[in-house]
């Protein structure tokens, strides 16, 4: 073949490819606003991110999302399994992975998360007194596993049991430049910790991404056995959430999670507060103790009443929150806020998901999540 024929070719391969991507992706994205697919046909959705949270400064990510009816029959729950991998500004990286998975007539019921990450986050201390200026980064590799497994004992109730496995390694803590002296924490020089136990659930929702009326309610005791971890100690955990239509296209929420841990708690896996669901606008872990009480509240309009677009919502939250070390009265003495609001915005209509972009302010800052599906 002549180099003319060849450089034609290869000039017609290009254009060709470059519009066979650009067919691809203009009914990728039509596919994706305009929602034309059968509502019992399962959905996958890949795309970019770019978020700022207190935690990472910015981050840039891709992200990714299956929803699905299983036997793609409506009359059961929406499952769904999503991916997040990330980078961000504080050198941090990793790979997450959650699932909320129900089976036919949602007679078993999994749900869990995975955590693979490099992430250093700043450590404050211990209580909820620990000082506003962080005493060290610590930097480390985590590995986060939870799984629930969980069979219907009667309609909405479940019974199950439950597993946890975490391991931080190569734990390095850089001390600040300004910070007094301070004792290392348990599990300053890593651990690997497995909890079995067992779970009771009551969940009526429909569909976990966006509640409009349910109720969600979890208890799970798990032991940490010095036989087969670092460290001995035992967790109790409450979740409880109400979901009420208010209006229309209103909704309101509510949660309130209880953390209780006793014996030798390694400081990574002491209650945490903050993060992108519960306490925004705090860090995770900006407080940490053995013990947390939260509770939050959120309003939510979707879509709003806007005339010209059905796909446009929007949200407003508060919570407050504590950690404490014991149940004695003065140990439980100061309460943390935290309140904001965001826009919400309609990502697969007929499965009624939306993407949330919340700002939430707290006495010690602000913090922007950019999230599929709601925070709880």
């Amino acid at each position: 073949m002549s180099s003319k024929k060849l450089k034609l070719l290869l000039i017609f391969v290009f254009f060709s490819g470059q519009a066979i991507s650009q067919n691809f992706i203009k009914k990728y994205i039509n596919g994706i606003i305009n929602d034309t697919s059968d509502i019992s046909k399962p959905q996958f959705l890949i795309y970019p991110t770019v978020a700022f949270a207190p935690e990472t400064s910015w981050e840039i990510g891709l992200s990714s999302l299956l929803v699905y009816y299983a036997k793609r029959d409506t009359t059961n729950r929406l499952s769904e399994i999503s991916g997040f991998t990330f980078i961000t500004l504080q050198n941090q990286y990793g790979l997450w992975f959650d699932h909320a998975i129900y089976s036919d007539r949602d007679k078993w019921f999994s749900l869990g998360r995975i955590r693979l990450q490099s992430f250093p986050l700043k450590y404050h201390g211990i209580g909820i007194n620990s000082p506003e200026d962080n005493l060290a980064l610590v930097d480390a590799n985590q590995i986060m596993i939870k799984e629930r497994l969980l069979r219907e004992l009667r309609p909405n109730l479940y019974f199950g049991v439950e597993a946890d496995f975490q391991r931080i390694s190569q734990v390095d803590f850089v001390p600040s430049e300004e910070a007094p002296p301070f004792t290392m924490p348990l599990g300053s020089e890593g651990s690997t910790n497995i909890g079995l136990g067992v779970g009771l659930v009551y969940d009526d929702r429909h569909n976990v991404l966006n509640v409009r009326n349910g109720h969600f309610a979890e208890l799970a005791f798990l032991r940490y056995s010095p036989a087969i971890s670092s460290f001995g100690f035992n967790a109790v955990m409450m979740d409880t959430r109400i979901f009420r239509p208010v209006g229309e296209h209103g909704v309101l929420a509510w949660q309130a999670i209880g953390q209780f841990y006793s014996g030798d708690v390694p400081f990574n896996q002491l209650a945490l507060l903050g993060g992108d669901s519960m306490m925004r606008g705090y860090y995770l872990g900006r407080f940490r103790d053995k013990n947390q009480l939260a509770t939050q509240v959120e309003f939510r309009m979707l879509p709003l009443p806007l005339g010209f677009s059905k796909r446009i919502g929007a949200a407003a939250f508060a919570g407050t929150g504590t950690v404490f070390p014991d149940f004695s009265l003065a140990s439980i003495n100061k309460m943390v806020w935290s309140a904001g609001a965001g826009l919400r915005i309609l990502l697969f209509p007929k499965k009624d998901i939306y993407t949330r972009v919340d700002v939430a302010f707290t006495q010690e800052g602000s913090g922007f999540y950019l999230f599929v599906g709601e925070a709880f």
